[in-house]
C-alpha cells in the first residue's frame, strides 16, 4: 500500500491566514488570538522540518508513545507538545518545583493517602486523561492488584519528569449525570467579560448623541445672523459671544469623543459651519469660495431636515436621541456577567431565561442602564451554551444546533455508562471523569487507514480492564443509550452526516452493549490512498439487508448482491469512473469516497437496521424536514447539499414511507422557495419521482457532491 504523508501546504496557508489576521485586525482581541495562532503553527511546520512532528502518523510526537496527548490544530496537525506538559500546574507547584519530584511524593504512603481520600471524596477534576494516571495506580494498590498498578508506573515512569500525573481540586458533590451542558457558567461568563465594545456602533451613537446636536446649534447660529461675506455686523456682540462658547464647546468635545471622526472632514456640514463661525470671530472675512459653501450647507440642511426646532426636525432628532442611548451589547453583557458570578463556575446554566431577564431596578442603579432594558440577542445566545439540562431536551429548545455540538456532550452522557460495570463507586467515578477527559483529545490527521487512539490505550485504563464486571444490566443500559443518541441524531439533524467525534461515540457504546457493529468515518479526500477497511463491506452487507430493491438502490443503481464477488474498493473506483492506478486529485479522491458512502449509507442502515433507530414521529415528517433543509442548502456546497439528499431518499426509503406522497407533498414545499432554489431542485425532484414511480437513472442524472474538478 502506497503511504500518503501530508505535506506544508496546508500549515503554511493556515500560518500566512493566521499571520495577516494578527498584524491587520482591528480588533486587539483578536490579534491576540490570531497570534497565539501563529506561534502554534510555526511550532507545527518547526516540527515537521526538524522531525520532531510525524505528520500522519499515531506517534506524532518523537520521543512520545500514542497514549501521550498532543496538542492539535486545526486539520489534526500535532504540534510536537503534549498537553499534559509545559509548566507546572498549580496542583504541582503546591508540592514542589519540580515536576519528578512531585511525582515520586505520590508513591510515599503519604502521597498515596491523599490519592485515597480524592478517590472517596471525588473531590478532583481531570483536565487531561493523564492526570487521572496516579489516581488508578492508588485503587489498583488499595484493591491489591499490586501488579496492576506496578505495570502503570512502568508505563508512565519514564515521563514522570516531563508529564502531569496529578489531578486538579474540584468541588465535591454528585452532578446528576442526565444533566449536561455545552460550556459551563464560568466560560461563557468569561467570554461576556471580553466583550469590547463595536467601534462602529459607538461611532455611530456618538455621531447621534454628540456631533448632530451640536451642527444643529451652528446651524442655529448661523440662520440667527444677518448673513454677508463677512459675517455679522461687528456691532452683534453676543453672536460673536455665542460663536466662541460654542467652538469652545466644541474644542472640548473634540478632546472627550474621539471615535466619530467625521466631523473632522472639511468637507461635511459641520466642519464648514465650524470654519466659517472660526474665521468670523478671529476677525477675519470670509473668501468668496467659502462663503459660497457655507450659504449652500445652510440651505441645503434647512431644506433637508426643517429648521432647528420645528416640528419635523424635533421628531428626528428625538428619535435619533433614542438610538443613541440604547445600551450598547459590551455592557449589557456586563449585567449578564455579574448575574453569572453567582452561579457554580463549573456547571451549567438550568435557567436561561433568569439569567436574560430584563434589567432590574437595582442593575440600572448599579450600571447606569434603564431598568426594562432587555437583554440583547447576541448575549442571550452565548449563555445558551451553557444552558443545562437533559440532552433530548436541549436538542428540542434548540441549544444543540448541530450534529457536531450533540457530539461535544455524548461524552458526558456516555461515561456514565462506560463506567457502569466497574465495581465501586470510587473507580466508576474515576473511569467516568477519565472518559469525559479523553473525549475532549482532539483528532489527529492520519493515513494510511490508521485509527484514533482508544481510550482502552491508556495503560492505566488497560490495567483497570480486569476488575470490570459488564453483565447484561450494563450492556442493555449501554445500548438503550445507543438507541437514544442515534434516535436523536437522526431526529434532530436529519440532513447531516454523524460527525466523526459523535461515530466514535456509537462505537464504544456499542463495544459496552456487545454489539459487533460496523461504524464508519467520514474520510479526508486529501489524505485518501484508495483503500477501505474491512468495516466498510460489512456496513454496506447491512445496508443491503435493508435497502436492496429499495427506491435507494434504483436512485443510486446499486446491486447489492454482487457486493462480496468484488474487492470494495474496486466496486468504489468503478461508480465513480475513476482509475484506481496512479495518483488521483482530491476530487477524484471525494468521488470515490462519495461512493463508499452511498454503498453503506454512512451509518444510517447501521443505526435504522442494526440499533432499531425509530424517529417519534416517524420516517415520512423526518423526510419532510431533510427537504426543507435541502431547500435552504441549494445555494451552498453542492456537497453539503448532496450528503442531504442523500439522507432524504434513504428516509424515502424505509419501509412504511408512501415516498410517492412525501415527493408531491415536497413539489408543494418547493413551489414556495426562492426562485434560486427551485431552479436548483426542480430537475433532481422531478428525476426522483420518475425513480419513485419505477424509473431509472443516468449517474449523470444522479446528484452528487463531488467531481473530478471544480
Amino acid at each position: 500500500m502506497e503511504s500518503t504523508q501530508p505535506g506544508t501546504a496546508y500549515p503554511l496557508g493556515q500560518l500566512a491566514a493566521a499571520f495577516v489576521t494578527a498584524t491587520t485586525h482591528e480588533d486587539p482581541a483578536t490579534r491576540a488570538r490570531a497570534g497565539k495562532r501563529v506561534e502554534r503553527w510555526s511550532r507545527v511546520l518547526a516540527g515537521m522540518a526538524s522531525g520532531r512532528v510525524r505528520v500522519g502518523s499515531r506517534t506524532p510526537m518523537a520521543g512520545y508513545p500514542a497514549w501521550v496527548t498532543p496538542t492539535v490544530v486545526k486539520g489534526g496537525f500535532a504540534t510536537g507538545e503534549p498537553v499534559a506538559g509545559g509548566p507546572l500546574r498549580p496542583q504541582e507547584t503546591a508540592l514542589g518545583d519540580l515536576r519528578g519530584r512531585v511525582f515520586a511524593h505520590f508513591l510515599t504512603d503519604a502521597g498515596q493517602a491523599e490519592l485515597c481520600a480524592l478517590l472517596d471524596s471525588g473531590a478532583y477534576r481531570l483536565s487531561t486523561p493523564e492526570e487521572a494516571a496516579l489516581l488508578v495506580v492508588a485503587w489498583l494498590l488499595r484493591a491489591g492488584d499490586r501488579s496492576g498498578a506496578l505495570g502503570v508506573l512502568d508505563s508512565i515512569g519514564p515521563f514522570a519528569d516531563r508529564l502531569c500525573f496529578v489531578p486538579s481540586p474540584g468541588p465535591v458533590g454528585e452532578q446528576d449525570p442526565e444533566v449536561l451542558w455545552r460550556s459551563s457558567a464560568g466560560e461563557v461568563g468569561a467570554a461576556l467579560a471580553g466583550r469590547r465594545p463595536n467601534e462602529r456602533v459607538e461611532a455611530m451613537r456618538e455621531a447621534l448623541a454628540v456631533w448632530n446636536p451640536l451642527a444643529d446649534e451652528f446651524l442655529s447660529l448661523w440662520l440667527s445672523a444677518g448673513f454677508s461675506s463677512a459675517g455679522p455686523s461687528a456691532a452683534d456682540d453676543e453672536w460673536r459671544e455665542r460663536a466662541t462658547a460654542l467652538l469652545a464647546r466644541y474644542d472640548r468635545l473634540a478632546g472627550r469623543y474621539t471615535r466619530c471622526r467625521k466631523h473632522r472632514n472639511p468637507k461635511e456640514n459641520l466642519a464648514v459651519l465650524r470654519s466659517a463661525a472660526r474665521h468670523v470671530v478671529a476677525g477675519k472675512e470670509l473668501a468668496p469660495r467659502q462663503a459660497g459653501l457655507l450659504r449652500h450647507v445652510i440651505t441645503s440642511m434647512v431644506a433637508r431636515r426643517g429648521r432647528p426646532g420645528s416640528a419635523g426636525h424635533t421628531a428626528l432628532r428625538d428619535g435619533q436621541a433614542r438610538i443613541a442611548s440604547i445600551p450598547g451589547r459590551h455592557r449589557l453583557a456586563r449585567v449578564v456577567v455579574s448575574r453569572i458570578a453567582a452561579l457554580d463556575p463549573d456547571s451549567g446554566i438550568r435557567d436561561v431565561a433568569a439569567v436574560c431577564a430584563p434589567v432590574t431596578a437595582a442593575e440600572a442603579a448599579t450600571h447606569g442602564i434603564p431598568a426594562g432594558t432587555p437583554i440583547p440577542d447576541e448575549v442571550r445566545q452565548v449563555v445558551r451554551r451553557a444552558q443545562a439540562g437533559p440532552v433530548d431536551e436541549l436538542v428540542r429548545s434548540g441549544a444543540v444546533p448541530s450534529a457536531e455540538v450533540l457530539a461535544e456532550l455524548v461524552p458526558q452522557l456516555a461515561a456514565r455508562t462506560s463506567a457502569a460495570a466497574y465495581p465501586d463507586e470510587a473507580v466508576e467515578r474515576l473511569v467516568a471523569a477519565s472518559y469525559r477527559a479523553f473525549r475532549v483529545r482532539r483528532s489527529l490527521l492520519l493515513v494510511d487507514l490508521a485509527h484514533q487512539v482508544r481510550l482502552s490505550e491508556l495503560p492505566w485504563i488497560d490495567a483497570l480492564r480486569p476488575h470490570r464486571q459488564a453483565g447484561d444490566g450494563t450492556r442493555q443500559e449501554a445500548f438503550a443509550t445507543l438507541r437514544r443518541l442515534g434516535e436523536l441524531a437522526v431526529d434532530g439533524f436529519p440532513a447531516t452526516l454523524l460527525p466523526n467525534p459523535l461515530i466514535r461515540e456509537l462505537a464504544a457504546l456499542s463495544t459496552e452493549a456487545g454489539r459487533d457493529l460496523p461504524w464508519v468515518e467520514q474520510l479526508a479526500a486529501d489524505i485518501f490512498t484508495g483503500w477501505f477497511t474491512p468495516k466498510f463491506v460489512r456496513a454496506a452487507d447491512l445496508a443491503g439487508e435493508l435497502l436492496a430493491g429499495s427506491l435507494y438502490a434504483r436512485y443510486y443503481d446499486i446491486e447489492y448482491s454482487g457486493l462480496r464477488r468484488q474487492d470494495f474498493g474496486e466496486r468504489c473506483h468503478a461508480r465513480a469512473g475513476v482509475a484506481r492506478s496512479g495518483r488521483l486529485t482530491v476530487g477524484e479522491n471525494g468521488m470515490v469516497i462519495e461512493q463508499a458512502q452511498i454503498l453503506t449509507s454512512h451509518n444510517l442502515a447501521t443505526l435504522v437496521h442494526a440499533v432499531g433507530v425509530v424517529p417519534a414521529d416517524g420516517w415520512a415528517p423526518v423526510a419532510r424536514r431533510t427537504f426543507a433543509s435541502v431547500v435552504r442548502l441549494s445555494g451552498r456546497d453542492q456537497r453539503d447539499l448532496a450528503y442531504a439528499w442523500r439522507q432524504l431518499i434513504f428516509f424515502l426509503s424505509l419501509p412504511g414511507v408512501d415516498a410517492s406522497s412525501v415527493v408531491e407533498q415536497c413539489r408543494t414545499d418547493l413551489a414556495a422557495a426562492p426562485v434560486s432554489a427551485r431552479s436548483r431542485l426542480e430537475a433532481p425532484l422531478n428525476d426522483l419521482a420518475g425513480v419513485v414511480t419505477g424509473g431509472r437513472l443516468t449517474r449523470e442524472q444522479q446528484l452528487l457532491g463531488w467531481a473530478a474538478r471544480r
